[in-house]
């Protein structure tokens, strides 16, 4: 297994699919890209474009004043005779992306188009202030972070450990926005309060709202977004065709023989008692089904984004994984906790346990990074079948 497929994995139990399963919080997150919030006054977040994170969002607030503070990987799985795994520890992984080999030279003055509707003309972009951990990805491995002056709580990547945090699970603070004297504030569609956007361009400071992330389709217009707007769009182009290749290659190597295991998409915070599945437009789909796998909160008639888990709604999708944050999974007590939340135990997954642990702050990012989710993903699930 390459580097950064094992910094992406951490604790690990099971008994294999058609060989090992393994067991990780982001956008943000859910927390890394998660769940979403509130309709903005000047339409900064339309209602086709937040509905897929409303219901979550009032959840994901208090839980991450309670359980977010700064995200890393703490474990890989060790094999064992008879295609089983057992839980083991290793090193903290480094958790950082990977910077284009050539710093871009930003052209400037552009004016592009935001999500909302807005034309936002951007002028210089020597202080930059993303509002989300995806989007300062972005901004980090187009060779840009070293004009990234604030991050969000879910920029849990090591480059930006050391950035002032300006946003919270949403929760932006216009005056330590402003306080960074920004050129340009790049913000999701959910970003908010609504009142602190809008200071912030009373203020006078370019606002870029970049389309919300819901699957492996996104990954190239979030990154052209973020790169017209920065002034370098050949950047955009080149990380563009990195991450599209990358992901193409992580596609062709599952195993071709592999059943298709369907697997449930669990958002768990337990500080707050929040026991979410995953339905249709909860984001995980597009990625479980470029991994070989069947999305079963979906596939069993779940049409939201997330519902409360119940024995029933367990049941009807009758998983054979797992899929968690690796925040989440430590927030119920790891695997042993995760099988006594009610209905879990009782299913295929459950009695296995079968856990698929991805970190927070990257799993739902759909950016430069999505090929190293879909790899241990593809690992986690099939092992070493080939």
């Amino acid at each position: 297994m390459t580097r950064t497929a094992q910094d992406l994995r951490t604790r690990v139990t099971a008994r294999g699919l058609r060989g090992p399963v393994g067991t990780r919080g982001p956008r943000g997150s859910v927390a890394a890209r998660g769940p979403r919030g509130s309709v903005a006054a000047r339409g900064l977040r339309t209602r086709a474009a937040r509905r897929p994170y409303a219901r979550l969002a009032g959840a994901l607030l208090s839980a991450l004043a309670l359980t977010l503070a700064a995200t890393g990987c703490a474990g890989s799985a060790g094999s064992t005779a008879a295609g089983k795994r057992t839980e083991t520890s290793a090193a903290p992984s480094a958790n950082r992306v990977e910077p284009l080999s050539a710093t871009p030279d930003p052209r400037l003055p552009v004016t592009v188009r935001s999500f909302d509707g807005e034309r936002v003309t951007v002028r210089a972009a020597d202080r930059i202030v993303p509002l989300s951990g995806s989007l300062s990805e972005i901004a980090f491995t187009l060779g840009l972070g070293d004009r990234v002056v604030a991050r969000d709580i879910t920029a849990t990547f090591a480059q930006a450990g050391k950035l002032p945090v300006v946003t919270r699970g949403h929760d932006v603070s216009a005056e330590s926005v402003l306080s960074l004297k920004p050129d340009l504030v790049l913000a999701e569609t959910t970003t908010g309060p609504d009142e602190a956007m809008e200071q912030i361009r009373d203020a006078g400071v370019p606002v870029l709202v970049v389309a919300p992330a819901k699957g492996l389709d996104d990954v190239g217009p979030r990154i052209e977004a973020v790169a017209d707007a920065l002034g370098v769009p050949a950047a955009g182009k080149r990380l563009i065709e990195r991450s599209q290749r990358r992901i193409a290659a992580v596609r062709k190597a599952i195993p071709a023989h592999a059943d298709h295991p369907r697997v449930a998409f669990l958002y768990l915070r337990g500080s707050a008692s929040v026991y979410l599945i995953g339905g249709k437009d909860s984001g995980a789909t597009s990625l479980l089904e470029a991994a070989g796998a069947i999305d079963a909160g979906a596939e069993s008639g779940l049409k939201k984004d997330f519902s409360t888990i119940t024995t029933e709604a367990l049941a009807q999708a009758a998983p054979d994984a797992i899929l968690v944050m690796t925040k989440g999974l430590e927030s119920v007590g790891g695997i042993d906790g995760l099988v006594r939340i009610p209905g879990v135990a009782q299913t295929p997954a459950g009695m296995e346990r079968r856990v698929v642990s991805i970190e927070d702050g990257v799993l739902l990012n759909y950016g430069p990074r999505t090929d190293q989710v879909l790899k241990s993903l593809v690992e986690q699930l099939y092992g070493d079948a080939r």
